[in-house]
């Protein structure tokens, strides 16, 4: 059978089913996305009339671990990729900052268009050896990645090692000093969410995302249609490199500090809690988990030392109990599907 005979909805009831489903998340979570960008267009004037300017800070935070989560997502989520090294772009993102700073290099947009060079050639090189291997080895092969960058930036001393390397100011914006202000850094960030989410709903509705999700479900199948998962995996696997690339842009700009404790693999790990909090291939779902998670966080280690206990015991009853996630959750109160 061709793939243009597969990929016809008349001629394959699976297609066919597939195309009656909105080509992209539902018109629900669509919605949602809108609603949570319009919050978060509106928080910086809501924090200034609440006299609490630190809450854009908090907000950066979680907008730009939003974006980060929203790359795993796409190789987790829609690839049912489990991987564990996924810290490591958001700290290659970091010290592309640092590290051109230091060579006086200092415009956010030169800095991210060389943090997605690396993290895309990073994502290249070992996506494809780590795409060799299925479930619980490719989960250790990309965590051995992981680990590898991680050590290989502790062992940069020119850079602070494991101690890291502040930076003495933050980026420029094309020559301004937009993002000198947490207000304009804040704004950045959320432009960079929301160009971010409109692009992997394009990707995730194209015949590229149709495959890569045939591939998630059913790789045996997809194979013996005609198509070979290896490429479309490894693409995407990309995509979310580089992606993620400029969301540690974003960070090492929101700490003006660089280290290689953005690359562990409890970073990564956090991430993963974050999509699967949310709801895995589920977009909105993505940036939902890491507003839940971030927002747990905050509000629990103000509120006690040991705010691990509590937030473990939240988490592992949202998991059991919302099917779905925080996506699923929503979808099901709404009677919409997430």
């Amino acid at each position: 059978m061709s793939q243009s005979a597969v990929s016809d909805p008349a001629v394959d009831p699976a297609v066919a089913a597939d195309a009656r489903q909105p080509r992209l998340a539902s018109r629900g979570a669509l919605v949602a996305a809108l609603i949570l960008f319009a919050i978060f267009a509106a928080l910086p004037p809501a924090a200034t009339a609440a006299g609490d300017p630190f809450l854009v800070v908090t907000a950066t935070r979680i907008v730009i671990y939003a974006i980060a989560a929203l790359s795993l997502d796409l190789v987790l989520g829609y690839g049912a990729m489990v991987s564990f090294g996924h810290a490591a772009f958001l700290g290659i993102g970091a010290y592309s900052v640092a590290i051109l700073a230091s060579l006086g290099i200092g415009d956010v947009v030169l800095q991210a268009v060389v943090a997605v060079a690396v993290s895309a050639l990073f994502a290249l090189l070992t996506g494809a050896i780590s795409l060799r291997t299925k479930g619980v080895y490719f989960i250790m092969i990309t965590l051995a990645f992981g680990q590898m960058a991680f050590f290989f930036f502790v062992s940069l001393s020119a850079y602070g090692g494991d101690d890291g390397v502040t930076l003495y100011s933050r980026s420029t914006l094309l020559g301004t000093s937009a993002l000198e202000s947490d207000v304009g850094l804040y704004y950045t960030a959320l432009v960079v969410l929301v160009a971010a989410f409109f692009l992997l709903r394009t990707v995730v509705a194209s015949r590229f995302g149709r495959v890569l999700r045939g591939t998630r479900d059913n790789a045996v199948r997809m194979q013996a249609i005609g198509f070979a998962p290896f490429p479309y995996q490894l693409t995407a696997y990309v995509i979310a490199g580089a992606l993620c690339g400029i969301a540690g842009v974003l960070l090492a700009n929101q700490t003006e500090f660089v280290s290689p404790a953005y690359m562990t693999w409890q970073r990564s790990g956090e991430l993963i809690v974050m999509v699967v909090l949310g709801g895995m291939g589920t977009l909105t779902g993505a940036i939902a988990g890491a507003v839940g998670y971030l927002a747990l966080e905050n509000v629990l280690s103000s509120m006690w030392e040991h705010w691990h206990l509590p937030f473990g015991a939240l988490i592992i009853l949202l998991v059991l109990y919302t099917r779905g996630g925080i996506a699923g959750l929503v979808g099901r109160i709404f009677g919409a599907r997430p």
